[in-house]
Formats: structure tokens, sequence, C-alpha cells
């Protein structure tokens, strides 16, 4: 079982983090948009179970997403599971189709620019993206995806690389969260 281990913090600009990052040879790819839109389960409140169902667009690239509820308070640690779709717009349109024939709902839109990039810390790949969201701000999510059993270790990994970078004030909740309370 995969777990996502993630810390998410909000920034007020980019340019310091890009250099601390480069400082530790983060490599940086192009900047995209993404389009997550999320869904409610038709006989369970996914705020309440502290789940997510949602439904990824980048570019021409699909994807659905499941998250469980998260496992610790002090990291948004998860069991992540992600799958493929195949590409196009027309894909969007009849999962999300089949989704609501399924009793789900649509509960939310986060539409962001983001910038991912990776940098080796300690003996780990952490993956990480440079988010801009509507509304919310800027922020630098850092993230390590791993089996059950090296979960303690990515989050003292986490931690420590963003203690490093300077990153403190970790926001627990989901951007579709903030996006809902600030409404």
């Amino acid at each position: 079982m995969r777990y996502e281990v993630e810390q998410k913090f909000p920034i007020g600009g980019f340019d310091a983090i890009r250099l601390r990052l480069e400082a530790l040879g983060a490599q940086f790819a192009p900047e995209h948009e993404e389009t997550d839109v999320y869904f409610n389960h038709p006989s369970r409140d996914f705020r309440e179970t502290d789940e997510a169902l949602r439904i990824r667009r980048r570019g021409p690239w699909n994807g659905v997403t499941y998250k469980g509820p998260k496992v610790d308070a002090t990291t948004k640690t998860r069991r992540e599971l992600e799958l493929a779709l195949p590409e196009g717009e027309e894909t969007v349109v009849r999962w999300t189709e089949l989704l609501e024939t399924l009793g789900f709902r649509q509960v939310g839109r986060v539409e962001k620019r983001r910038q991912r990039f990776q940098v080796a810390w300690k003996g780990w790949d952490v993956e990480g993206t440079l988010d801009e969201i509507d509304v919310l701000g800027k922020f630098v999510e850092l993230e390590l995806v791993v089996e059950a059993d090296a979960v303690d270790g990515a989050r003292q990994a986490v931690a420590a690389l963003a203690g490093h970078l300077g990153l403190s004030r970790s926001e627990r909740r989901s951007y579709l969260q903030l996006l809902l309370e600030n409404g």
C-alpha cells in the first residue's frame, strides 16, 4: 500500500525558495496549468471522512485520484491511489458523467499554475511543486510517495528539508478546503 507524505507551506513569493532549491541542485520542470475537479461520495461525506476523489487535467494528460484520510496530526500523510486516464477533454467529460450517474456530485474545482521540481535530500528523491492558486496565493509542496514501512522516514526527510529551506507554518488543509472556506 502506497502513501503520500506531504507538507504544504504558504509563501509570499517564489524567488527566494527557488534560489535555495537551485543551491541544492533541484531540477525544475516547465510551469503548467492544472485543473482538479473534486467529487463527494453518494453515501458518505468526504469532508467528514477526510477523503478526496478528483479528476485532474494537465494539458492532454488526465488522471483520477483517491486520497484516504490523513494518518497523523502534523503532515498530510495519506493513502493515495492515482490512475492515468486516456488523454483528451472527452475522457474528462465521460468520467464526470460516469461518476455523476453513480451518485457522486461535484463539490469544487481547483485551478492552479504549477511548477514541479525534484531534489535529492539525504538519500531521498523529494518531489515538490511551486503552486499559485487564484484567491489563495502561493505555496510550496514537498512530497514523497512511499510504501507503508517507509512512512516515518519519509516524514522526517520532508520535515528536515522544509526546515533547511526555511519553510514554516505547514498547511494541512487541501486547496479545495481552503477555497471552500474562503467562499
